[in-house]
């Protein structure tokens, strides 16, 4: 069978706090840990989209509605639901999610990279609300 979670995939999040959310496949664990004896994976995603730029505003608002809020959390492979969508993105190392303050580090690198993704105008669905 073909493996279709492998990093770099673009997946929507269906349980937990961030259900609905978009989110990137930063390392898959097919066959668990010891914590985890499931498979699992190290997710990076979007807890708030940018908002609409417009023509008529400042580059002070355009700069604040540009802005991108992060999470990177471990996730059970049976809450994910995979897209048809890659991203090529170097997000996070595997173990950055073991202590606070590498967890603390691996959200501002991402957060950095996804601006950096939204700016140059790649990806645009990733970017965007759900809608239902």
């Amino acid at each position: 069978m073909v493996k279709v979670l492998k990093p770099g995939k673009a997946v929507i999040l269906l349980q937990g706090r961030y259900a609905g959310k978009k989110a990137v496949i930063v390392k898959s664990f097919d066959d668990g840990n010891r914590d985890k004896p499931y498979g699992h994976c190290l997710v990076a995603g979007l807890k708030k989209c940018p908002s609409k730029v417009i023509r008529k505003d400042s580059a002070k608002k355009t700069a604040k509605k540009s802005r991108v809020k992060c999470f990177v959390k471990l996730m059970n492979y049976q809450h994910l639901m995979p897209t048809r969508y890659t991203l090529d993105l170097d997000l996070v190392n595997g173990d950055s999610i073991s202590s606070k303050d590498k967890k603390v580090t691996a959200l501002k690198e991402a957060k950095i990279k996804f601006e950096e993704r939204f700016k140059s105008g790649k990806n645009k669905w990733f970017f965007t609300k759900l809608r239902f």
